[in-house]
């Protein structure tokens, strides 16, 4: 864990304020751009834990800086918006994530980065740095909002477009345009960004974070276009408030056996017994192992392991592809062993 010190809030559009931290022992953890951080709290005997990612660069000569949207339900974002304050000293772990654009000066992509709303938070991390640390590549940022008002990071974008304007072109999309043809992101849309932006011969890269449909939108089209998937990532915010309607559950057969399990981490085996209704990560928290794990959603990369022997089923799973999952790996946050005997190994 790391010491941070509040060094500036910044109100933002939109129910959204951005955090500026200063060092308080020099241990400062190196970062890529697109990645989050995870700030830890403690109440009483219970930890809590919540991933911001950060919407500085470390390209630039600028603080750590993560924007954090309220949630009307949200328990640590009621308290970073309300309760808060400069001078404040927070416990965050390493920063995480395998949404990241890692520059190189010999690259000339074209990035493509398809935003809405607070999802601008990484792609501005990462439109910095290809912009600071590369000389060739250009980015497209397309950025969805309801108004202009309601934009975050505006004037701050006006700024970099403004200081490259040959290599940085942002496309606003705001839902209150009297234009409807361009008041929403849709399949035309996409397609008419890429014609106007990308040449023939181009290397394209593509980065999307905002909810599920609008990211799903960008990724059928491109890949109808003939883009490899591999060249297209995302990142899905999830506030763990967000609770799912209880009556639009579709009722599943459930496995309500105990399984026994062996858990492997730094060096040590832990013998576990996991019952149906709790997870992988649940039993380990509750023998004090102190395992790695952000959103327990399935949302990040953060508690990503190998199934070494035997079988899990996960609840949810929105970073691993199919490969990755058929190759052993898991989310121990949403994993439930099939089988006794299983054997897991946390990285």
């Amino acid at each position: 864990m790391y010491t941070f010190r509040i060094s500036e809030i910044i109100q933002q559009p939109n129910h959204n304020i951005s955090i500026r931290f200063e060092d308080v022992n020099g241990e400062f953890p190196s970062y890529q751009s697109g990645q989050f951080l995870t700030l830890a709290f403690e109440f009483s005997e219970r930890e809590v834990r919540r991933s911001y990612s950060f919407s500085s660069s470390p390209y630039v000569d600028e603080p750590y800086e993560i924007t954090v949207k309220r949630v009307d339900n949200g328990e640590i974002s009621r308290l970073l918006h309300h309760k808060t304050k400069v001078g404040d000293e927070i416990q965050v772990m390493e920063p995480q994530g395998l949404f990241t654009y890692i520059p190189s000066e010999s690259h000339t992509n074209t990035i493509f980065l398809f935003g809405a709303g607070v999802g601008v938070t990484p792609l501005f991390s990462i439109l910095k740095t290809a912009l600071v640390a590369e000389k060739h590549s250009k980015v497209v940022l397309i950025y969805s909002n309801s108004s202009k008002e309601q934009t975050i990071f505006y004037d701050e974008l006006l700024k970099w477009q403004e200081a490259y304007p040959d290599r940085l072109h942002i496309e606003f999309i705001w839902s209150n345009s009297k234009n409807l043809m361009t008041a929403r992101l849709n399949r035309d849309y996409i397609l008419s960004l890429l014609r106007t932006h990308l040449y023939e011969g181009d290397e394209a890269v593509f980065y999307t974070c905002g909810p599920l449909f609008y990211m799903d939108l960008v990724r059928f089209t491109l890949l109808g276009m003939g883009f490899p998937e591999e060249t297209i990532k995302r990142e899905t915010f999830h506030f763990p408030e967000e609770e799912e309607d209880e009556d639009e559950k579709e009722e599943e057969p459930v496995d309500m056996t105990s399984y026994d399990i062996v858990l492997k981490f730094n060096g040590q085996e832990y013998p576990l017994t996991i019952p149906y209704d709790k997870t992988i990560l649940d039993v380990g928290l509750e023998h004090k192992i102190k395992l790695p794990y952000s959103c327990k959603s399935g949302m990040c990369s953060t508690c990503i392991s190998q199934v070494v022997k035997g079988s899990v089923r996960m609840d949810y799973n929105e970073v691993l592809t199919d490969r990755e999952v058929e190759n052993g790996r898991c989310l121990i946050c949403t994993s439930h062993p099939t089988e006794n005997g299983t054997s897991i190994e946390v990285y």
